[in-house]
């Protein structure tokens, strides 16, 4: 089964502030609750270009998942896509937007599921799956603005608006 998931987060913090942290990725499970694990399999260029990183993730619902993401692309700081190979098969991007000093960030999850259990009850839990992803996108949102010391101005997820204002 495909999913297409967007996720908006509005930080209230400047672009290059949000892009360092998108970037280290390995400090993430410091900030983000539902990312267990990244471990480093290959470095890639300066850039960070053709890295890998593998994640192991939970969620609200009992499972975890756990994939490998090679970036493709490093367009700082406004763009950051990467090739997602494991329980989920697919690609995701960053999107960054000034929007005066503050940050819109916009999160695109195009995957399919490898999972046999997922894909047999697809048709029935799909709007659950993307509830959950949702979940876990507003919990990195408000752990990212904890971590830089800002607000999370807005939420907008799939299936869930959110507006802490």
């Amino acid at each position: 089964m495909q999913y297409s998931l967007v996720t908006q987060w509005h930080l209230d913090a400047p672009i290059e502030q949000v892009w360092a942290a998108l970037i280290a990725s390995d400090d993430w499970p410091k900030w983000w609750r539902f990312v267990k694990e990244v471990v480093e399999i290959k470095k890639g260029d300066a850039h960070g270009l053709d890295s890998v990183r593998q994640f192991t993730w939970t969620s609200r619902l009992p499972y975890r998942l756990r994939f490998a993401v090679r970036v493709k692309v490093m367009e700082k700081p406004h763009w950051m896509e990467g090739i997602a190979s494991g329980d989920l098969n697919g690609t995701g991007s960053w999107k960054l937007e000034k929007i005066e000093g503050s940050t819109r960030v916009t999160y695109r999850w195009t995957v399919s599921t490898e999972k046999a259990w997922m894909n047999l009850l697809a048709p029935l839990l799909a709007p659950v799956f993307a509830w959950n992803h949702d979940q876990v996108m507003l919990e990195g949102g408000k752990g990212l603005a904890r971590h830089l010391g800002v607000s999370l101005l807005n939420f907008q997820g799939s299936k869930h608006p959110y507006n802490p204002c």
